[in-house]
């Protein structure tokens, strides 16, 4: 266990975090996501389901800010004018973790070849359908320094 770290981030979990760089992406996936197949990376949270994982992760992960886009979801059926409960549920976590980025909606060739080109795929045993988010990962500016 670590202070202020979420508890359902595993040792391999952080340690993939931290090595991901600048523009590289996590998918976090429900429990029908073929992960095992198309991850480069797999990281497992069983008996977790999307929206705590999404939590966790943006609590230590900065979003990318040098792009206009940095969070993509999946759409209803493959149609990104459609959304469901778990959606809106997506974009409050983002609205509240990384404020003034917006959760783009994907077409559903668009969304799947952009999980299989990520760094990592997170797969949950969240049950709701297209229930997937990828999150692009920012930098850490470092702290200013005074010059005299």
């Amino acid at each position: 266990m670590l202070i202020g770290i979420p508890s359902l981030l595993g040792p391999q979990f952080l340690a993939t975090l931290r090595a991901m760089g600048h523009g590289d992406e996590i998918a976090i996936v429900d429990g029908n996501y073929p992960a095992e197949e198309q991850a480069r990376r797999l990281i497992r949270a069983d008996g977790h389901q999307v929206i705590p994982v999404l939590d966790a992760v943006l609590s230590v992960l900065p979003v990318d800010e040098a792009v206009p886009e940095a969070l993509f979801r999946a759409s209803v059926k493959g149609d990104p004018a459609l959304a469901d409960p778990v959606h809106r549920e997506m974009e409050v976590v983002c609205a509240r973790r990384a404020p003034g980025h917006k959760v783009v909606a994907l077409a559903g060739p668009d969304f799947y070849a952009r999980v299989k080109a990520a760094h990592a795929i997170v797969a949950t045993s969240e049950p709701r359908l297209f229930a997937n988010i990828i999150i692009r990962k920012g930098v850490i500016h470092p702290p200013e320094t005074e010059t005299t």
